[in-house]
């Protein structure tokens, strides 16, 4: 049985934070038809009405993130007795962020800003702590400007705007939460990380020892303190504290930057103990979930968890008494069930719900049966339900895109094709709904990173956005990118623009070989290194490109060493000395090859239409990588977009410039290879 509580949530969003709840019966959705107009850019780039969906640990309540048109953001707490909802915190000047429960009766949440920009935002997150009738509310951290720190801590005792959640949820039984407070050197760069028990009642703080500088921090299944992770240069240190003395000794130590054959990442601790880590062990191709040996300090040889063809990417799903099973990505991100009781409810969910992955949050210490499960495809955004395991009853809480309809979406496939040197290359082949599905216009999407993972099979608004305007959209899994061994990451070491771009090329070659692209249709794209390689691709390749469009993109490796440039700003200096050299080149030994490859010095050879678009604030990839580049495309080649949203930041924060982008896309994508394009 299918029901909802979606009119009892507009409800409440519609109240102000002290009206009353309103109850509503359960009913049965109704199937509206499929309208004929093409969905609009806000449907699929707009601010989502309602997310952040968490169970109260004893599955009696259900914390929301509600939005309405025209307000802010609130939290609100729904009693699974009765369905009924009610908004217990909102604000006039900011948005309800991240909402965790600490106990059966208390939360915490921090706040984000979605109308204004980067540049001129003048606040944190905060932090604040409310019981879920509303009462007790408490400011734990500042969130009113970068530089009041201190001050406000003394006067209002509350911490200050660089206090974290700790992202582990602990225990959630008591009235205390960690926090971290990152330590700054005198540069701005963060050096150590303190870790801060915190009485949310009070405000009162204590510090955790730490066994030197410390970047990261991890609980064990009491939600005690038990792993600290180290970063000096180009090492990192595990750090176990003994649960009798207290005292911090090394576990492990291994290379930050490189392949990471040697790397082991902590997932988590055990009710019984046991630390389980991703490793590659035995030489073997890709990462696993082994068990660590605290005492002896050695992994044990035998994987526990493996994922073929892929390296595990995902984490424990642990409860008080045992692990119940694994949260992990391969082609699309699933859950996997050794207790045989969730498998059970897994297979009842799936029966219900074919068309999608439903993935089942199961609360720390439910008192009733309620699971919240979220639900997710290719053309479904995510739709959220509670789900009782005892009377098998389904009702629907809310969807997250709910103006988004299914039958209009694309259809995603995970494929494979070769690279001119034999590599296999995986790929996300999106292809639009209805009507022929050969020469079709198609859209390359190149990822960031580019030592990262891409999409998996899954809902991508900008994928979707992109089909349902009739275009192929290839996401092609390069060379360098993560997820798919070490051969496979490794291989794209010191390529940016080489053989990393001939992985690209050659996906745009298959697809038109296997009759699905129009080989005089098709136009690159991406952000970051995605932008970075369009512009390449213009440049190597431009019999094989109508045209391009590159959003924050790198124009030049030299600007990534010398113009303030990082992947994380804690560590560039780090990565700038010993990561960069080995992965993306060294700046002297490989000046000609970086010369060759820089899209600014090799401006002039591009002549196909581009559409830029930068943050003015950005501080991974300054706009000067794009005002350099723009004016360098420009001396001979007229046909040039530029936009420049001055208050964004590595991307778009704000709903009304990421409607303005997309427009821009559609606009520019429908005259060079869409239906507005001129015939030959």
């Amino acid at each position: 049985m299918h029901t909802s509580l979606l009119r009892s949530l507009r409800c409440a969003a519609l109240a102000s934070a002290v009206a009353l709840a309103c109850t509503l019966p359960v009913h049965a959705d109704a199937q509206a038809p499929v309208p004929a107009a093409l969905p609009s850019i806000a449907s699929f780039f707009g601010n989502s009405p309602f997310g952040g969906a968490v169970l109260s640990p004893d599955a009696h309540f259900l914390a929301v993130r509600l939005g309405a048109p025209g307000k802010r953001d609130s939290l609100a707490i729904v009693d699974l007795s009765n369905n009924s909802a009610k908004v217990i915190a909102s604000y006039d000047d900011a948005d309800v962020g991240h909402i965790r429960w600490i106990n059966n009766e208390r939360l915490v949440f921090t706040t984000q800003e979605k109308n204004v920009g980067l540049g001129n935002k003048r606040y944190a997150p905060g932090l604040y702590a409310i019981n879920r009738d509303g009462q007790k509310f408490v400011e734990l951290a500042d969130r009113t400007g970068w530089g009041s720190g201190h001050g406000s801590r003394a006067t209002r005792k509350v911490l200050p705007w660089h206090t974290y959640l700790l992202a582990q949820a602990g225990t959630r039984d008591s009235d205390y939460v960690y926090v971290t407070s990152p330590i700054f050197d005198t540069t701005g760069d963060v050096r150590s990380v303190d870790l801060l028990r915190l009485n949310t009642l009070t405000g009162f703080t204590q510090t955790v020892p730490r066994p030197g500088n410390v970047q990261g921090w991890m609980l064990d299944h009491k939600g005690e303190p038990r792993l600290a992770t180290g970063f000096e240069q180009d090492t990192i240190t595990l750090h176990y504290r003994d649960p009798e003395s207290g005292a911090w000794r090394v576990l492990a130590s291994y290379p930050a930057f490189g392949d990471g054959s040697k790397a082991l990442q902590p997932l988590g601790f055990t009710p019984e103990g046991n630390l389980y880590v991703l490793a590659r062990s035995g030489g073997r191709e890709t990462t696993a979930v082994h068990i660590f040996d605290i005492v002896s300090g050695k992994i044990d040889p035998r994987p526990l968890v493996m994922t073929a063809g892929f390296d595990f990417d995902g984490g424990l799903i642990v409860n008080r008494d045992k692990v119940l099973g694994i949260s992990f990505r391969t082609d699309a991100v699933s859950n996997e069930w050794f207790d045989p009781g969730m498998k059970a409810v897994q297979a009842e969910l799936d029966k219900l719900l074919p068309a999608t992955i439903n993935m089942i949050s199961v609360p720390a210490r439910g008192e009733t049966p309620w699971v919240l499960v979220s639900s997710y495809s290719d053309a479904i955004p995510g739709t959220y339900s509670l789900y009782n395991v005892q009377t098998k009853q389904l009702n629907k809480v809310a969807d997250s895109r709910p103006d988004i309809k299914p039958a209009q979406m694309g259809r995603q496939q995970f494929v494979r094709y070769k690279a001119r040197d034999g590599l296999e290359i995986p790929a996300l082949l999106t292809l639009p709904s209805g009507g022929a599905k050969k020469n079709l216009p198609m859209v390359v999407m190149v990822h960031g990173g580019p030592y990262a993972r891409g999409a998996s099979w899954g809902w991508n608004s900008e994928t979707q956005f992109l089909a349902s305007r009739g275009y192929a959209v290839l996401e092609p899994e390069f060379r360098g990118s993560k997820g798919f061994g070490i051969k496979h990451f490794k291989a794209g070491f010191k390529q940016w623009g080489l053989a990393m771009q001939d992985d690209i090329a050659d996906g745009v070659r298959w697809a038109v070989g296997q009759g699905i692209a129009d080989g005089s249709r098709v136009c690159i794209a991406g952000a970051s290194y995605g932008g970075y390689a369009t512009l390449m691709g213009l440049v190597k390749d431009p019999d094989l490109y109508k045209c391009g469009i590159n959003w924050i993109g790198v124009t030049d490796i030299n600007l990534l060493y010398n113009g303030g440039w990082s992947f994380t700003n804690d560590t560039s200096d780090e990565y700038k000395a010993y990561g960069m050299p080995e992965m993306v080149g060294d700046p002297v030994k490989d000046a000609a090859q970086f010369q060759a490859t820089s899209p600014l010095r090799q401006a002039a050879r591009i002549t196909q239409p581009v559409l830029l678009a930068y943050g003015g604030v950005d501080r991974r990839v300054p706009i000067n990588h794009g005002t350099e580049f723009r004016n360098a495309v420009m001396k001979t080649n007229k046909n040039v977009e530029w936009v420049e949203y001055p208050e964004e930041g590595h991307g778009w924060a704000l709903e009304k410039n990421n409607i303005d982008f997309w427009g821009r896309v559609e606009r520019f994508l429908d005259k060079h290879i869409g239906a507005g394009a001129a015939k030959p």
